[in-house]
C-alpha cells in the first residue's frame, strides 16, 4: 500500500475517492521482478502470498451534493506528492480518482490551511498532568478535575435541543466539499477510545500518547419510537434529565449502582443467569424507556444474544469509565482513529524502526529441514532474511486460509449537513445505537463528529455507521440512513421529516473481520510466522491490544510490551551513533490542517500524560 496503517487508516476526501477507485477495480500488481523464483535455493519451500487485497468488498460512494461545477474545483492547500508519515495526507500518494470526483492539487499557499509543525518531544498545549485532566481551549479558558470526576464539556451534562430550529443549514455543495478535501480525515474503521480501555492505559505507559490529542465525547443518544434522544447516563445528567419523570430518575440510578458491584449481590441475578439481559431488565422494575437507554445506549448489546452476565459486565464497564476525562466514557483522537497507528510508528521510527511503503511481498522462503520461515522475497526480486515474521491475515493466499471462516463487518461514511440531534452548541461528538430495524438485522452503531475533531469541513458532520454484515453494506445500513436522515438536497417532501439532517456524500462497503481466528486454522504456517488480523467489529480496541501482546510475548517471553521509553536526554550514544532525532524523525510527522477560530472555541483537546512517578 501507500499508506501506513492498513484498514486502521484514515484519508482526506480526495485520498478516500482514491482509495474506492482502487477498490472498485482491484487491479492486479504485477512483478517488476518476474524471475524471482531463482532465489529459492533446493532445500527451500514457498509460501506465495497473495497479491489482491479481498478484505474490502462491495464499494459503493453516492454523491446528493449539487455536483454541476466540480470537474473544474481545485482542493485547497493540497501538497505535492512527496512521501507523507501517514494515511491521513493519503492525497500526497493516492492516484487520480475517477472523474465525477477528481483529486485535486494547487499551489494555493498552506499558511493559512495548515498548522505550524510541533517539533519532537514538545509537549501539546494542553496536557493530563499527573492525575489532573487539564482541559485548555484555544481561547485560554481552562478547566482541571482529577481523574474519576466528572468533567463537563461544552454543552453541559444535557443540552437542551434547540427550540428555534436555527438557522436552516447552509447549503454545501460538491465543489466545496472537494476544495476543502484536506479538512476531512476519514477512517476506514469506526471505533471510540474507552477512558479506562486498554489502549488508553498502553497509550500512557509507553508515552505514545505524546503524539495525540483526543475529545471527549460529549453526549450518547438513543433511537427510540423514531426520534433521536439524548441519554442521561452520570448521575448528573441523570437528575438534570427533563425526559426522566422523578421516579425514573431514582429507578435508573438504584439500577446503576447495583451494576457497580453486581458481583457482591450474585443473589440479585444468579437466577437469570441462562436469560438474556433484556429479559433480566424486564424483572427489574424499569419503565420501557430505560430498559431501551440501559440496553441500547449504556450497554450496547444485542436484544437477542447478549447474557445477562454479559450486559452486566458492559453496563459495569461503561460506568467505571465514566468521568476520568469527561461526562461520557468515550475519548476520540483529533484527525481520526487512524492517528493510532501512526502514533506507535512514530515512536518506533525514533528508536530505528523503517517503514518502507508501496512495497509488495511475493513470498515467505521456508527451510524444509526446520520448517521456520528463513526470509520473503519482494517484489523487486530483493530476499530480506529474519527471525521472526507477522504477516496481516490479508497477505495469506486462499490455499493457506481454507479452513478459516470470516465474518464481514457493514459499514457506511456520510457527510451531512447537519446533527442528526440540533443543541445549542454544535460541536458535539455523539454516539447513537440505532435498535435492529427487523428480524435478522443487526443494531447499528452510529458515531457523527463535528469540525472541532479535525476529521470534516465547517458547517458538515461526518457520521460513521458499523454493524456485523448480514448482507451488503447498502442493504444492511441504508434502512437505517433513511431513518435519520433525507436523502434529497431538495426541499423535504411530505413525507419526510423536517429538520433531519440531509446527506450530501456517502459510501458503503464490507470489511473483512479476522478477529478471532487461531492460528492453527491456518494451514502449513511455520512456527515462527504470527498472524494479525484486520479490524473487528467492536466499538473499543481491547481485541487489537491483546493480540498485539500475545504476539509480543510469543517471540519475547521475557520482555515487556510497550515498556516506558527512555527520556531523550538520559540516552548515552555512541560516537558512532547518531540521535533518533538526527536521523530525520523531525521530518517525519505530518502537519494537519489547523481549524478556525469557531471551530476550535468550543473546547479544548485533552492530552494523555502519566505521572512522574509512575511505575
Amino acid at each position: 500500500r501507500n499508506y501506513y496503517g492498513g484498514n486502521w487508516a484514515s484519508f482526506s476526501f480526495s485520498g478516500l475517492l482514491s482509495w474506492i477507485k482502487e477498490n472498485q477495480q482491484k487491479a492486479d500488481i504485477t512483478d517488476e521482478c518476474e524471475d524471482w523464483r531463482k532465489l529459492i535455493l533446493e532445500n527451500e519451500d514457498v509460501i506465495s502470498l497473495t497479491n489482491k487485497d479481498k478484505t474490502i468488498e462491495h464499494v459503493e460512494d453516492f454523491c446528493f451534493a449539487d455536483q454541476d461545477s466540480a470537474e473544474d474545483v481545485e482542493e485547497a492547500g493540497a501538497l505535492p506528492k512527496l512521501p507523507v508519515f501517514g494515511a491521513s495526507g493519503a492525497e500526497g500518494v493516492a492516484q487520480e480518482s475517477e472523474k465525477e470526483c477528481p483529486r485535486m492539487e494547487s499551489a494555493l499557499p498552506e499558511a493559512e490551511s495548515r498548522e505550524p509543525e510541533k517539533a519532537p518531544g514538545t509537549e501539546p498545549a494542553s496536557a493530563v498532568e499527573g492525575n489532573d485532566v487539564e482541559i485548555t481551549s484555544e481561547n485560554g479558558s481552562s478547566q482541571s478535575t482529577a481523574l474519576g470526576e466528572s468533567t463537563p464539556e461544552s454543552g453541559g451534562a444535557e443540552a437542551a435541543p434547540s427550540e428555534t430550529s436555527a438557522q436552516e443549514p447552509k447549503k454545501i455543495t460538491y465543489s466545496q466539499i472537494v476544495r476543502e478535501g484536506r479538512r476531512f480525515n476519514i477512517d476506514l474503521v469506526s471505533k471510540l477510545l474507552y477512558s479506562r480501555g486498554l489502549l488508553i492505559d498502553l497509550l500512557i505507559k509507553s508515552n505514545v500518547s505524546r503524539y495525540a490529542e483526543f475529545k471527549n465525547a460529549t453526549r450518547i443518544l438513543a433511537f427510540r419510537e423514531g426520534k433521536v434522544e439524548q441519554v442521561p447516563c452520570s448521575r448528573a445528567d441523570v437528575f438534570n434529565s427533563r425526559q426522566l419523570a422523578m421516579v425514573e430518575k431514582r429507578m435508573l440510578m438504584k439500577f446503576l449502582t447495583f451494576c457497580l458491584d453486581y458481583e457482591q449481590h450474585p443473589d440479585e441475578y444468579k437466577d437469570y443467569e441462562s436469560s438474556t439481559f433484556a429479559e433480566f431488565l424486564r424483572t427489574r422494575k424499569l419503565t420501557p424507556s430505560l430498559q431501551h437507554f440501559i440496553l441500547h445506549s449504556i450497554a450496547m448489546v444485542s436484544e437477542t444474544d447478549c447474557s445477562t452476565l454479559e450486559g452486566l459486565q458492559a453496563t459495569k464497564k461503561f460506568l467505571q469509565c465514566l468521568g476520568r476525562y469527561g461526562n461520557t466514557p468515550f475519548l476520540f483522537p483529533l484527525y481520526g482513529q487512524g492517528e493510532i497507528p501512526q502514533c506507535f510508528c512514530r515512536l518506533c521510527a525514533v528508536f530505528g524502526g523503517i517503514y518502507c511503503l508501496r512495497h509488495s511481498v511475493r513470498c515467505l522462503v521456508v527451510d524444509k529441514e526446520s520448517g521456520r520461515c528463513k526470509a520473503i522475497v519482494d517484489h523487486f526480486g530483493q530476499r530480506i532474511s529474519a527471525n521472526y515474521f507477522i504477516v496481516e491475515d490479508s497477505y495469506l493466499s486462499e490455499s493457506v486460509c481454507t479452513n478459516v471462516c470470516y465474518r464481514q463487518i457493514s459499514r457506511a461514511v456520510l457527510i451531512t449537513d447537519q446533527s442528526v440531534l440540533n443543541t445549542d452548541s454544535e460541536q458535539q461528538i455523539s454516539i447513537l445505537t440505532v435498535p435492529p430495524v427487523g428480524p435478522g438485522k443487526p443494531a447499528v452503531c452510529v458515531i457523527e463528529l463535528c469540525s472541532s475533531t479535525m476529521t470534516c469541513m465547517k458547517d458538515t458532520y461526518l457520521v460513521h455507521l458499523t454493524c456485523p454484515s448480514t448482507k451488503t453494506a447498502r442493504e444492511d445500513l441504508e434502512p437505517v440512513v433513511q431513518k435519520l436522515f433525507n436523502l434529497n438536497m431538495e426541499k423535504e417532501t411530505e413525507n419526510e421529516e423536517v429538520g433531519k439532517p440531509t446527506v450530501l456524500w456517502a459510501v458503503y462497503f464490507n470489511m473483512r473481520d479476522s478477529s478471532g481466528i487461531d492460528k492453527n486454522s491456518y494451514n502449513g504456517l511455520p512456527s515462527n510466522v504470527y498472524v494479525c488480523s484486520g479490524p473487528d467489529a467492536a466499538l473499543g480496541n481491547d481485541c487489537a491490544v491483546k493480540q498485539a501482546e500475545t504476539i509480543f510475548q510469543e517471540m519475547f517471553p521475557t520482555e515487556e510490551f510497550c515498556p516506558p521509553p527512555p527520556n531523550p536526554e538520559d540516552i548515552i550514544y555512541d560516537e558512532d551513533e547518531t540521535a533518533p532525532e538526527e536521523a530525520g524523525f523531525s521530518n517525519s510527522s505530518e502537519t494537519k490542517p489547523g481549524s478556525s477560530t469557531e471551530e476550535s472555541s468550543s473546547g479544548g483537546s485533552t492530552a494523555l500524560k502519566k505521572e512522574d512517578n509512575e511505575e
